[in-house]
């Protein structure tokens, strides 16, 4: 059957019954094109067609071109061309179908090679089991989130320099991390051979270029530093004001706090958190070998399977504060947004609200000094609390084998073998004194501080 076919005919064709065997309809206009009616009276199936013979096939043959009334709907004009465009390539001796094909699969190449789709096959091929793992997939995640939807091959050098020295500005160190990560992942989706990528966009950039060269660090925190630190994390919200106060007070890194989980610390601990009333916990009643706090290897700082767990003797100080934090039903993570289901991200946000409280009680004590508040300046990094710790054991008095069994430190060579003594009790006693130490920073007596009462930090 032919007709001149319109929209207003197309939207009338519909079958005899449900039985009735498909029809087609031949457009008058364009050669070889039209439409195949088949389904119900109230649901016809309509579908543009071209009967044509195709490159390689000696009799005419029927080709879908789209439907009418489906997910992939045509209109009767897009049809039309659609149309004359195949005929116009069968003339020069190419199939369109099988042109088609190849595009449709490309399309769908490109959905499994997005760069979100590489990320987390890469994700989960190799950050298991790393003791930054889950650190560096949110980083991955969050610092990359803008290039999620691009085919990974169309990700350039320049896409690179662009994130890294927009994180350089505020975060040098976090932007070398970064551009880490971007070498990283890019070279293993080019060894998987599957992903398209033939170069990695990252492994000519050189972080000295982008983010400047990395200084070595020796700064620690002055007394009055450590004292508006101690200050203006009173007026810090969970989970920030406990993290930092527990790296203060362990000379543990960052994350090896704020991912801790109630299944590290010894029952005795948390049985006696969560039995608790509303009257503080007297914790000199219990025995200090069960006041412990075991970090696996997973989360200790290592290579090559060289972490070892490390066990932090508890001390008042500490307990007094882990004792305030939330014990949630739902998960383990003592330091959580999500009710404990994962840990909390101490982004760079945390750090630069604790700094402006900082600098507020810094230029408050220049004023009561006499000094000008306007030239007070305020710069450390989250590890500098760590280099306070090691100096204040130092000046203690403290034993070297304990001052590095207290920041976890892998003693080296021989040592290292041989010495497997956990130094517990030696760690507790250290700690012990740098809490004593740390309080007559931050909480001086009134006799023996210069300190003038402020007015309360806004």
């Amino acid at each position: 059957m032919r007709k001149r076919l319109t929209d207003r005919t197309v939207k009338a064709l519909k079958p005899a019954s449900a039985d009735a065997a498909p029809v087609d309809i031949m457009d008058s206009l364009t050669p070889a094109f039209g439409v195949r009616v088949m389904g119900a009276p109230e649901r016809p199936i309509r579908t543009f067609i071209l009967r044509t013979r195709f490159p390689g096939s000696k009799n005419p043959t029927r080709a879908r071109l789209g439907s009418y009334d489906e997910t992939d709907k045509l209109s009767l004009e897009d049809a039309r061309d659609k149309a004359r465009n195949w005929l116009a390539a069968i003339r020069r001796g190419r199939d369109p179908r099988i042109e088609e094909e190849r595009k449709r699969e490309a399309e769908i190449r490109k959905l499994v090679t997005t760069f979100g789709a590489v990320a987390e096959d890469f994700i989960k091929e190799k950050l298991p089991g790393e003791r930054r793992g889950a650190h560096v997939e949110r980083e991955i995640k969050n610092e990359f989130r803008g290039w999620w939807n691009r085919p990974i091959s169309e990700i350039s050098d320049e896409d690179v320099i662009r994130v890294i020295r927009a994180k350089a500005k505020t975060a040098p160190s976090s932007a070398r991390n970064i551009l880490g990560h971007a070498k990283r992942l890019f070279q293993w989706a080019m060894d998987q051979r599957t992903y398209g990528l033939k170069q990695s966009p990252a492994a000519s950039i050189k972080p000295d270029s982008i983010v400047g060269k990395k200084i070595s660090r020796n700064h620690v925190l002055e007394d009055d530093e450590l004292f508006a630190f101690w200050r203006s994390l009173s007026r810090m919200p969970y989970p920030s004001a406990p993290v930092y106060r527990l790296l203060l007070l362990t000379g543990l890194r960052l994350n090896e706090v704020a991912e801790a989980a109630w299944s590290e610390f010894n029952p005795t601990v948390v049985r006696a958190i969560r039995q608790r009333g509303e009257a503080p916990i007297d914790w000199t009643q219990f025995d200090p070998q069960q006041l412990t706090w075991t970090i696996p290897a997973a989360r200790m700082k290592g290579q090559n399977g060289t972490a070892r767990a490390h066990t932090v003797p508890l001390t008042v100080d500490m307990l007094r504060i882990i004792e305030t934090v939330p014990m949630f039903a739902g998960g383990d993570f003592l330091f959580s947004h999500s009710a404990g289901r994962t840990a909390a991200i101490m982004s760079s946000e945390n750090k630069d609200a604790l700094d402006a409280r900082m600098l507020r009680t810094l230029r408050a004590l220049a004023r009561t000094r006499g000094d000008d508040p306007a030239a007070v300046a305020l710069e450390w990094i989250n590890h500098d609390l760590r280099r306070n710790v090691r100096s204040g054991l130092s000046r203690l008095k403290i034993a070297e084998e304990v001052r590095e069994a207290v920041l976890a430190h892998a003693r080296p060579g021989i040592k290292g073998v041989y010495d497997q003594h956990d130094y517990l009790d030696e760690k507790r006693d250290a700690l012990l004194l740098w809490g004593a130490r740390l309080r007559s920073i931050v909480e001086p007596s009134p006799v023996a501080s210069n300190v003038v009462a402020m007015r309360p930090a806004s």
